[in-house]
């Protein structure tokens, strides 16, 4: 019996397809609008009807094989299509969860939802879709643990760098200082103004930054990708140390992060350079001026598409070094 065959033969599948049909029905009927748009609760219910209909498929081929994988290519790429729809539509599901971790609200709660459902279905899909060929999934011999190539590790160092111009920008405003003509005073009134949470004003009032603890979570999540202890615990683990760490313990976080930050930091960077060049015109919020705007913003863009996409390619490396 595989390990998780529930998952890898398409039952899962069909169970989060129908529940998934079920969600986009109830808001396109009610009148409930997903990401400002009305219709787009009609497009969950084409993914999730697809994805039932996929799942079964596959149960039914693995069946009729009986040698415990299926083999259609068509199947494989249909899945491997509703994956991709699934990945775009959890996009910013790590933003839902940031204001969640600091006590504050998600801006839409049918958003945040469809955005968990579409992350879960996009394992789920991922998950079907690599046991195509026999053993694709399957369990095997665990390899050792290892280092990420060199070229890998580079990547990380730069996704690390990457965050260190926004680190320093947040503290200074953290511990009331100025950056790009902005004091700290300006910004705490701003993130008063805008509904944050006690816990967040609590935090800088003490010089930290939430956004700040994040990144130095993302960066110690980074370089377990990368390095050995990432896949078994090490000694200052106390009692997990020498065993071995679940895949899914790092890859949902860093597939999570990989999918909302690497595009959101790449199409920023065009949309930056486009501002910057005069094409079109940035909007400045609470900041004075659109200069101040773009300093800023082309210091968070830079460490959002940096770590992106460092994130990326250690989640890949990492899948394949403990692939098995």
């Amino acid at each position: 019996m595989v390990k998780h065959g529930w998952v890898r033969d398409g039952r899962a599948v069909v169970g989060w397809g129908v529940g998934y049909a079920g969600f986009g029905l109830a808001c396109a009927s009610g009148g409930t609008a997903l990401f400002g748009v009305a219709w787009l609760g009609w497009v969950a219910v084409g993914v999730g009807l697809g994805a039932a209909g996929a799942g079964w498929a596959a149960v039914r081929q693995r069946e009729e094989a009986g040698a415990g994988a299926w083999r259609s290519r068509w199947l494989g790429r249909l899945l491997w299509l509703l994956c991709g729809l699934a990945v775009v539509s959890a996009f910013s599901l790590l933003m839902d969860v940031t204001t969640l971790v600091f006590g504050q609200g998600v801006d839409s709660v049918p958003d945040a939802v469809n955005r968990a459902l579409a992350a879960s279905g996009a394992l789920l899909l991922a998950g079907t879709a690599r046991s195509r060929r026999p053993g694709g999934a399957a369990g095997g011999p665990v390899p050792a643990p290892s280092a990420a190539p060199a070229p890998i590790q580079l990547t990380a160092w730069a996704g690390t760098l990457a965050f260190l111009p926004y680190v320093v920008m947040k503290l200074v405003w953290a511990l009331g200082g100025t950056f790009a003509g902005i004091t700290g005073a300006e910004m705490y009134d701003a993130y008063v103004r805008n509904g944050s949470s006690g816990l967040w004003l609590t935090l800088e009032s003490w010089g930290l930054d939430g956004t700040v603890l994040l990144a130095a979570a993302g960066v110690f999540l980074l370089w377990g990708l990368v390095r050995p202890w990432g896949q078994v615990f090490p000694r200052w683990t106390l009692p997990l140390r020498g065993h071995r760490v679940p895949r899914w313990l790092p890859l949902t976080p860093a597939l999570l992060g990989a999918a909302t930050l690497a595009p959101y930091g790449l199409v920023g960077l065009g949309y930056l350079g486009l501002c910057s060049a005069g094409v079109v015109g940035i909007r400045h919020g609470d900041i004075a001026t659109p200069g101040q705007t773009l300093q800023v913003a082309w210091v968070g863009i830079c460490a959002f598409a940096g770590y992106g996409v460092a994130l990326a390619l250690a989640a890949r490396s990492y899948w394949r070094r403990t692939g098995g």
